[in-house]
């Protein structure tokens, strides 16, 4: 497996992913995400700027997460741990329900984690949603701390917010 920049030529292949990784969520019991998020257009926003990354194996793209950062207006209030805003923001972290438990999210995660340090910065921010206890426990078992929660959609729970210090 590798994790590379995703391109506009891998969209296609981005969104078939997805709707995988929602179709297994929804199975689950997880509405977290649905068939209009995420969306082509999100996704092509995220394409245009150059943070979206993909996990691909034998050519076929298996997982992808945009990396940022740019933080919803409702992270401001919380209380983060790292005062110095030298981070990164996970958004949209999805893997193909066929991959699923076979740590490419964690790699994704760990990728994350280098470009903190590449970039010479000090954390990783992230939400994800209170009705997706899988994640929250991924997170938890990475290393990161719950902040606080937020309301991030209209008609759906609260999201839990997360940090990790890297430096």
């Amino acid at each position: 497996m590798i994790i590379r920049k995703a391109n506009k030529g891998d969209l296609e292949s981005i969104m078939k992913m997805y709707k995988s990784c929602v179709k297994g969520m929804i199975k689950n019991g997880i509405d977290q995400w649905d068939d209009t998020y995420p969306n082509e257009k999100i996704i092509n926003e995220d394409l245009s700027t150059g943070t979206y990354y993909v996990a691909e194996t034998d050519g076929t793209i298996i997982g992808g997460i945009n990396i940022d950062q740019n933080q919803d207006d409702t992270y401001l209030p919380l209380e983060w741990k790292d005062k110095s805003n030298a981070f990164l923001v996970v958004h949209r972290l999805g893997v193909k329900e066929e991959f699923w438990n076979k740590n490419i999210g964690k790699d994704l995660m760990l990728f994350t984690e280098s470009l903190v340090i590449k970039k010479g910065l000090e954390s990783i921010r992230l939400d994800t949603y209170s009705g997706n206890l899988k994640a929250m426990q991924f997170y938890i078992r990475l290393g990161y701390t719950e902040i606080g929660t937020i309301n991030l959609k209209i008609h759906k729970n609260k999201y839990h917010c997360f940090e990790k210090i890297i430096h």
